[in-house]
């Protein structure tokens, strides 16, 4: 009997994917930030990539941020910052997150960067447990306040406390 895990397809996003990262509608208002996402991985200052399914089409996703303003999260050369991970609910405990995970911190090991960091929702313990199994662990709060222009073209002002998580490769 195949695994699901072995029919799983890790590649990076291709301008195509994008209507398909909005999960049916789930993520629509993200529509925007995807679309940013997309255009700063073609100047090379990001990375997506997606899990991907014959059967279900894309079942996963993570985004890796390799320049922000904020060095301590990713300063292009050493730092990069992990965000935008998830997979979808019928998929999960069956390694996706994982193999999405592994993925995008080996490609970071070969480009030479030494850290990858991500915040995690305080009220998510599923991600954070993941996290841990992983290697990372908690360095510090975030208060997790950020805004976004949704598909409508509308502000939508954010409040996540979270935990930053670190990890060394």
């Amino acid at each position: 009997m195949v695994e699901l895990i072995d029919q799983v397809v890790i590649r990076r996003v291709v301008e195509e994917d994008l209507p398909a990262l909005e999960w049916n509608g789930q993520y629509k208002h993200f529509r925007r930030l995807f679309r940013q996402a997309f255009n700063r991985a073609q100047q090379g200052g990001s990375i997506l990539w997606i899990a991907e399914l014959p059967q279900a089409a894309i079942v996963g996703q993570v985004f890796v941020q390799l320049f922000s303003h904020r060095k301590d999260l990713a300063d292009g050369e050493t730092r990069a910052y992990v965000y935008a991970f998830r997979v979808r609910p019928e998929f999960r405990g069956e390694g996706i997150g994982t193999t999405l995970m592994e993925t995008a911190e080996e490609d970071l090991r070969q480009r030479g960067f030494q850290l990858v960091s991500l915040n995690v929702a305080r009220n998510n313990q599923d991600a954070r447990r993941l996290y841990e199994r992983l290697g990372y662990r908690v360095v510090a709060p975030e208060p997790g306040i950020w805004s976004y222009i949704d598909h409508r073209g509308r502000r939508r002002q954010i409040e996540e406390p979270a935990w930053r998580m670190e990890k060394e490769l």
